[in-house]
């Protein structure tokens, strides 16, 4: 067996019994998951922006961003509901060096999964009880829900895991909105059947349980881009793609059609720095058709205290994943999204 024990993880039960989530916390979430939720339904007009660095690394500058996202969210609260990205599963994407705070919960010490349980849980609870603001996270290990789903009112499934099952009948039983992203070759038609079959119920062993899910009717499409077979990056998020997106959706007769788009990855071109002018594009197209207008729900965009990225933890708050805009162009950005809206 080439399969090293190395510790028995607690239950998610047990988890949270030692890092719980006070009545109060858990009480400003369901009142934000009430709001985003109405999002996705057409009950609310607001925009949706989920935003934050690319991957979390270090506890207290992460929240020192998030606070001045919250100093804005009440600033533009009749428009946009914020969200921000509190990514702690996001390693590197060859696996190689940082592993993401899940498992990699001090950069400067080997991998520790049980550690990095606690500190996501630690992470995700400090930054609701100093912000009022409830995060994003990505799914890249189903495996790992039940340690956050009471914490979480956003989930994305990335490019890479939009095709696997586990990941789909997964979502399918969570009760918050489920970004489906296309996966990197670009194929829409993959994207749009995970978000069908993440909308049906399922049957299945998830935390050590046989369960049986009802299907998640906020489940929904999030454009970033795809790359060819000559590694070459093709953007998705123009006007033409859009309106394509939203023929095919309504054949597929899916629930609450909505449409995230991520700003950065293949979007970009891999260029961090046009975030804002991508941005302000989809924009444009929201309000210039119909169509678009009730599709387009909100932005994904990677932003940090500092521009670009590095590979080791040098400059705090500069991203040591993917590359991200900094304060000041966020700053910026979120107050013409708010003009624009």
């Amino acid at each position: 067996m080439s399969f090293k024990y190395i510790a028995k993880i607690p239950t998610a039960d047990e988890i949270k019994a030692m890092i719980p989530l006070e009545s109060k916390l858990a009480q400003i979430k369901a009142g934000r998951d009430a709001r985003i939720k109405k999002i996705f339904t057409g009950e609310s007009d607001k925009f949706l922006l989920v935003i934050g660095p690319c991957s979390a690394d270090v506890d207290d500058t992460v929240c020192e961003y998030v606070l001045k996202l919250a100093e804005i969210q009440e600033k533009v609260a009749d428009k946009i509901v914020i969200v921000p990205r509190i990514y702690t599963n996001k390693p590197r994407t060859t696996g190689e060096g940082y592993k993401g705070m899940m498992h990699q919960p001090d950069l400067s010490e080997e991998p520790n999964v049980l550690e990095g349980i606690k500190a996501i849980r630690k992470l995700h609870i400090r930054i609701m009880s100093e912000t009022g603001l409830s995060g994003a996270d990505e799914m890249l290990y189903p495996n790992n829900d039940p340690y956050v789903c009471d914490l979480l009112s956003y989930v994305a499934v990335g490019a890479r895991s939009v095709e696997n099952q586990q990941h789909r009948i997964t979502a399918s039983g969570l009760d918050i909105p489920v970004g489906m992203k296309n996966p990197t070759s670009g194929d829409i038609s993959v994207m749009l059947n995970s978000i069908q079959a993440t909308q049906m119920p399922h049957r299945f062993i998830y935390d050590q349980h046989e369960v049986e899910t009802s299907g998640n009717p906020l489940s929904h499409a999030i454009l970033r881009g795809a790359v060819n077979q000559y590694g070459k990056n093709i953007p998705n998020y123009h006007y033409e793609d859009l309106h394509h997106l939203a023929e095919d959706y309504a054949k597929r007769g899916l629930l609450n059609p909505a449409l995230v788009i991520d700003t950065n990855h293949a979007n970009s071109m891999k260029r961090y720095e046009e975030q804002p002018r991508i941005a302000m594009e989809v924009l444009w197209s929201k309000k210039n058709s119909q169509t678009l207008g009730k599709l387009i729900k909100g932005l994904m965009i990677e932003s940090y205290l500092q521009d670009g990225r590095q590979d080791s933890l040098i400059v705090p708050g500069k991203s040591i994943t993917d590359a991200c805009i900094g304060w000041k162009k966020t700053e910026k950005l979120i107050y013409q999204i708010a003009e624009m809206l």
